[in-house]
């Protein structure tokens, strides 16, 4: 009975982050849509991100969850917050949105180059958070010696104003709502990483690619940003049912108006977006609606390991 529970349950827990970041938001109108045209009940859960929604999937605890690329190498691989442990339960089934590293600091400061963060105080958010954990590294990676302070957002925006903080580093949807209201208080330049610290980066994390902050995503920023970027993707328990995960996928896909309304990044939720997805498997029954509407599936990600 157990296992066919867990195939077919009647209710279905979905993993999404604290309130306040897009996560949630998403999550409650993936749990509307799924909970009206499939008839199951589904409620978004709040959690503290990707790396818990992994545990909670490999628990059983919670048979949908939302990752970024790069928590869930590092628990397939058992590196970094994983700690030794592999959590291979999970099973990619369709892409959500870019989560883009926003390396922005007050247009006082006359900063040119990401090189300049040198000695200065960078703000990075939550110490768990992705840019608590991948800022850090990506400075040492470039050689970069800042003084790194972690906090709330919107706490690291006030201390911005106040020039307790001289930049900050955020790693999220774009627009970012803190970055956003620091924006509305003072101009603000978005420093881009040179083609050569993004091979740097790209050689120490093969989950990072390049993203790209459209001109006018925020109030003083008057050109395209390039930038570094990790993929969100929705991931279910291996044991799912294929057939449910068929029918999640493409409810999904089919009421995709509807999440943009309620989160504009799921403008970015579209089938071929299956492609930034290159090393983790998966689910049959995703693959199977991919097939079907002819959208091709990265070699690494069809691998059933």
């Amino acid at each position: 009975v157990m296992a066919d529970e867990a195939a077919s349950p009647r209710s279905i827990m979905i993993g999404t982050a604290s309130p306040g970041g897009p996560y949630y938001v998403y999550g409650q109108e993936i749990a509307r849509v799924l909970s009206r045209v499939l008839g199951i009940e589904a409620n978004a859960q709040v959690t503290q991100g990707p790396a818990q929604n992994i545990v909670l999937l490999e628990k059983r605890e919670a048979m949908l969850g939302f990752v970024t690329t790069g928590a869930g190498l590092q628990a397939w691989n058992g590196t970094d917050w994983a700690k030794g442990t592999k959590y291979r339960s999970m099973r990619v089934i369709f892409p959500m949105y870019d989560t883009a590293f926003q390396f922005a600091v007050p247009k006082r400061l006359a900063v040119k180059s990401l090189i300049d963060f040198a000695g200065l105080r960078i703000g990075v958010g939550p110490r768990a958070g992705t840019a608590g954990t991948y800022v850090p590294e990506i400075f040492r990676v470039l050689g970069i010696s800042a003084s790194i302070r972690y906090g709330a957002w919107d706490e690291m925006k006030s201390q911005t104003v106040a020039g307790e903080l001289d930049a900050v580093a955020f790693v999220g949807g774009v627009p970012f709502p803190a970055l956003t209201d620091l924006n509305a208080i003072e101009p603000i330049d978005f420093i881009e990483p040179s083609p050569e610290q993004m091979a740097l980066i790209k050689k120490v994390m093969p989950e990072i690619s390049p993203s790209l902050v459209p001109a006018g995503a925020y109030p003083s920023q008057v050109r395209d940003y390039h930038t570094a970027g990790l993929y969100n993707f929705a991931v279910v328990h291996k044991d799912l049912a294929d057939d449910l995960v068929y029918k999640i996928v493409k409810a999904v896909f089919e009421n995709r108006e509807e999440l943009v309304k309620a989160q504009s990044l799921a403008s970015e939720t579209i089938p071929a977006n299956i492609g930034r997805n290159t090393f983790l498997p998966l689910h049959p029954g995703a693959i199977r609606y991919y097939r079907e509407v002819g959208v091709a599936i990265p070699p690494g990600a069809l691998a059933d390991r």
